[in-house]
């Protein structure tokens, strides 16, 4: 695999990125197994991994550190998150300064590792100033315990002020960030990918295959049996008209790519690679059958006639369901904070 630089950072990373969402009791809780789709992964090229603190409660670290103790660390670009609840104290979430201390030391814990590559915020947290948070993580990195922090899924306007807040209070920026991006979810292609371009950030999509939708065992006759489905079941509802319409782009792709003698798979992959900002697109493989599916799109590129039909199915800056977006500003979600206070 050809290696790319991680934004501004110098570090070289390959055009896959194995996420390891799917490696504990959200998906695969055979550890062994596990352990063996991440070092086929490492022996096919990919040397960035991505998991986070919340997947499985901490499981998919601790499965990633195992893979990672019988091979030389210091080939590996590790990545994890902080954000999301980790059991029933309040405190032990969001993005202050107490919580990413303390969690980050968690991480270390079970990814059997001295330091974090890449330490990202998983979600905005509004309750939060974003100089707490940039300074936390600054000071992260001077105490040697990560090497460079990022954001996922920021809109491009906290990406915009995390910027700011960075070189007016001198504190570390944000190096990356971390959006959904596919064929069927390009909203992101309206204003975070050129603002991510202007700050020379690194940019690791999520999702590239729609949480399943393109991975070709969805479509006309088909049941979707993807994990995400179970856990996310308002994103498949056919009943939702948003949802109906992916299933009906779906099937035009398919038949793109019979015509393209190609899988939706590589199709899908290879859309979100072609983008001059994307860096490394994350794959989120359950088993090893679906790893080896993906690995070989690392190296494709579509013809433009291609990306021009891709066009024409799914215009450029648009998600078909604005729920697939990853996260909506309280503000449209909280009715509150659109009114006046009443007595």
């Amino acid at each position: 695999m050809e290696l790319k630089t991680l934004g501004r950072t110098g570090v070289r990373v390959s055009p896959l990125c194995l996420g390891a969402m799917m490696f504990g009791g959200w998906g695969n809780p055979d550890h062994d197994d596990s352990v063996r789709i991440i070092h086929r992964a490492l022996d096919a090229g990919i040397n960035f991994i991505d998991t986070a603190d919340v997947y499985s409660e901490g499981e998919s670290e601790s499965i990633v550190g195992k893979a990672l103790s019988s091979i030389d660390r210091s080939r590996v670009v590790l990545a994890t998150k902080v954000h999301f609840p980790m059991g029933d104290d309040p405190n032990a979430q969001g993005n202050s300064r107490r919580w990413i201390t303390a969690e980050v030391e968690n991480s270390l814990r079970r990814l059997g590792t001295d330091y974090i590559d890449l330490y990202q915020i998983h979600r905005p947290d509004e309750s939060t100033d974003i100089h707490e948070t940039l300074g936390a993580l600054t000071d992260l990195v001077h105490a040697g315990k990560i090497r460079y922090f990022g954001s996922s899924t920021f809109p491009a306007d906290m990406t915009v002020e995390a910027q700011w807040v960075s070189v007016t209070r001198q504190l570390g920026r944000f190096s990356t960030e971390q959006p959904p991006y596919s064929i069927l979810v390009r909203g992101i292609e309206r204003d975070l990918l050129p603002v991510a371009q202007s700050y020379g950030m690194g940019v690791i999509p999520w999702s590239p295959l729609a949480g399943g939708w393109l991975s070709g065992t969805y479509g006309e006759g088909k049941a979707n049996t993807s994990r995400r489905s179970q856990r996310l079941p308002a994103r498949y509802d056919l009943t939702v008209p948003e949802n109906q319409k992916k299933l009906e782009v779906v099937n035009q792709l398919t038949k793109l790519a019979e015509e393209c003698n190609l899988s939706l798979i590589h199709i899908a992959l290879a859309f979100v690679l072609e983008h001059p900002a994307v860096t490394s697109a994350i794959i989120g493989p359950r088993t090893m059958e679906q790893l080896e599916s993906q690995i070989d799109a690392a190296d494709l590129r579509l013809d433009t006639s291609v990306l021009d039909r891709i066009d024409e199915i799914v215009p450029p800056g648009t998600n078909l369901n604005p729920g697939d977006a990853g996260w909506i500003p309280p503000s449209l979600t909280d009715a509150s904070k659109r009114r006046q206070a009443r007595a």
